[in-house]
């Protein structure tokens, strides 16, 4: 019988999203070697120069990169005490998270990301690497729940074929270790886990007309956006259950009273429940994030994630009306 991946949380990463390879990235882009006693001979490929020095630190673990903290803590739900696996129905897979490593590194630096997630205990196993071509078209035979780059391109398309993506900020603060038995994601609310219906009032009217939109419409729900299934996944893991493992949600919002009531009362609409919701009324979120310590946040606006990424692992969600010229 052929391996599948069906109910399982499928989360595809950037190599560069799970190790910091940000001095190796460098090597890359500054493409030739810069050293006249290097050994690689003139005309060589672009990525030659980065193979070399992935070749060379083949042993050396990398450094965990910004959303190494999300992929560990999820691949622990798969560690599950063994009488919670028997009481589970047989349908419900042991396997219940999958990372997969979808890359723009070639094979010879694929090496080293395999024996670095087996430095750190990650049990990944599979994974493509396509040498500078872009690796989003893979998703749609993982049926991936979440893709996460450090490419825009790859990201955006990402979202086009419905899958919920975020660029990664390589620079983000690294998560807190406070929480080892919590899985703690962050989620914007406008054009992130709902339609930027509502933004586009307030982008073409203002704050005013943008209130009274919502007032009015407090009990009509949001149309769903881009990370709706994402959550509606992490909500299946968690129900899932183990002892060892949970997840705690946010979602934090520019919204406030009295848009707030049409945002919960979307998510009941949609039986989706988050473990706490913060309507900040324009206030800067990075500070009220650090506090709550997850171990990423999803934002559509780069303002946001630009504050976000100084205290918490941080991606930037390139949809909607605040998208449209970036």
């Amino acid at each position: 019988m052929a391996a599948t991946l069906d109910g399982q949380l499928v989360v595809a990463i950037s190599s560069r999203a799970l190790f910091d390879f940000e001095e190796e990235n460098q090597v890359f882009e500054t493409g030739f070697a810069q050293d006249p006693g290097a050994d690689l001979p003139p005309g060589v490929k672009k990525d030659a120069a980065y193979m070399k020095l992935q070749l060379e630190r083949l042993d050396v673990p990398a450094k965990p990169g910004v959303a190494f903290s999300l992929v560990k803590k999820l691949l622990a739900f798969n560690d599950a005490p063994e009488s919670t696996l028997e009481a589970a129905s047989p349908a419900v897979p042991r396997q219940r998270v999958e990372v997969v490593i979808l890359s723009r590194n070639d094979p010879v630096s694929g090496m080293r990301v395999f024996r670095s997630a087996q430095h750190y205990g990650l049990n990944i196993q599979r994974g493509t690497f396509n040498r500078g071509a872009p690796p989003w078209r893979y998703l749609k035979p993982l049926h991936a729940n979440l893709f996460l780059s450090t490419h825009l391109s790859d990201v955006r398309a990402a979202l086009e074929a419905g899958v919920p993506a975020a660029q990664v900020y390589p620079q983000s603060a690294r998560a807190s270790d406070a929480h080892p038995n919590e899985v703690r994601i962050a989620f914007d609310g406008d054009a992130v886990l709902f339609s930027d219906e509502a933004e586009m009032v307030f982008q073409a009217q203002g704050l005013s007309a943008f209130q009274a939109h919502e007032r009015d419409k407090a009990a009509q729900p949001l149309l769903a956006g881009p990370f709706k299934p994402l959550l509606e996944a992490l909500q299946r893991l968690q129900q899932a259950g183990t002892s060892r493992m949970c997840i705690r949600t946010a979602l934090v919002t520019a919204r406030s009273a009295p848009a707030h009531e049409r945002a919960i009362r979307t998510l009941m609409n949609w039986n989706i429940e988050v473990d706490e919701a913060m309507f900040l009324g324009g206030l800067a979120k990075g500070e009220f994030l650090r506090e709550f310590e997850p171990d990423f946040f999803f934002d559509d606006q780069t303002g946001h994630v630009n504050s976000a990424s100084q205290h918490v692992p941080s991606g930037h969600v390139v949809s909607g009306v605040s998208n449209l010229l970036t």
